[in-house]
């Protein structure tokens, strides 16, 4: 692997942030924004279904 794909993996950090994202979250979307080969941002769209 060249360092390019090792750095847009995902660190321990990363995996508990999105863990806690996702909890509770019945419907929606979790988008990662990557630059450089680092995740930059992480966006969190829910939807509440009526």
């Amino acid at each position: 692997m060249d360092n390019k794909t090792d750095k847009a993996s995902l660190s321990p950090e990363n995996v508990k942030k999105l863990n806690d994202l996702m909890k509770g979250m019945r419907f929606g979307t979790v988008t990662i924004i990557v630059q450089d080969g680092k995740i930059i941002q992480i966006d969190k769209t829910e939807k509440h279904r009526l």
